[in-house]
């Protein structure tokens, strides 16, 4: 591991115990402005995962994410708040984190080293070659990840992994690989710091590209949100006013018409049509807005 460069020494932070509180966080700051560049540097490769991602959902698959420790956090927040921002059923983005949902609030030991773990998860989850697997290792090395990314090319699984490390040993077992290389963290080996923040920031744009591509926005509206909350019904309201060209008053009034549905309530309004022909219209556009606001009725 010594040759990783995620466990290399930082010479920026070599001295950060005698530093004062706030050039500690002016350094931590300065470090991470490294990540967003690195990410650039895989965008080709980020492309062509969420091409690949939207292709195998539209067609019934699904993308699960397979980690450890922060890896596996990362995946299993990401997955966890496509529901509510895309209306998306939690079955079409699924996290895994190797020891299960204990290790998301606690460390289990041993349980990124389990390879054969990562086996039996998959297969309880059903994972199939309709679905994309992305297998996330800051490292580059973990077993558990590195033994399920080898059973979804076994499948015929896309295999995509995702690490900090070039020339990981996650090549051989993926189909695609996004490796922002971020350097040396500020505490060596803390992967929780920029390779984290990394590794966040690709998973949104993965499954946030992905969604675009699947019409669950209208311009940069989250037209398919879930509003599960006062928050989110007070912003349904304010979207529906937007797109439509309605008062917040008359928005309210035509999502209660169309059981809170935003995409159905705007395509109802501008097409002025009912609550179940607006549904329909959305169906003929495979609930692309901007196709149902163009289709003939």
């Amino acid at each position: 591991m010594q040759h990783l460069v995620t466990e290399q020494p930082n010479a920026t932070s070599a001295s950060i115990d005698t530093l004062s509180t706030l050039e500690i966080v002016q350094l931590m700051n300065a470090e991470d402005r490294k990540v967003a560049f690195a990410v650039e540097q895989e965008n080709p490769s980020i492309s062509k995962a969420v091409d690949v991602i939207a292709s195998r959902i539209s067609a019934g698959g699904r993308l699960l994410y397979l980690g450890a420790g922060t890896s596996g956090r990362l995946g299993v927040l990401d997955a966890s708040e496509c529901p509510p921002t895309f209306n998306t059923s939690p079955e079409m983005v699924v996290g895994i984190i190797a020891g299960g949902v204990t290790a998301l609030t606690s460390a289990i030991e041993g349980a990124e080293d389990d390879s054969e773990s990562a086996v039996i998860d998959l297969k309880a989850r059903g994972l199939s070659s309709r679905d994309v697997l992305v297998g996330i290792a800051s490292s580059g090395r973990t077993p558990y990840v590195i033994g399920g990314l080898r059973y979804a090319q076994s499948l015929g699984t896309y295999a995509i992994g995702l690490t900090c490390n070039p020339d990981s040993e996650l090549n051989p077992c993926s189909d695609l690989v996004i490796a922002p290389v971020v350097g040396p963290e500020v505490i060596s080996g803390s992967t929780r710091l920029k390779a984290g923040t990394a590794t966040k920031m690709v998973l949104n744009i993965l499954t946030t590209a992905t969604m675009v591509r699947l019409g669950k926005t209208y311009g940069n509206w989250m037209v398919d949100l879930r509003a599960t909350n006062v928050k989110l019904k007070a912003r349904s309201i304010r979207i529906v006013a937007a797109i439509a060209g309605l008062s917040e008053q008359q928005a309210a009034e035509q999502l209660s018409q169309c059981d809170g549905e935003v995409k159905t309530a705007i395509v109802a309004c501008m097409r002025a049509v009912d609550a179940a022909a607006s549904r329909e219209l959305l169906k003929r556009a495979e609930g692309k807005l901007r196709l149902a606001l163009e289709l003939p009725t």
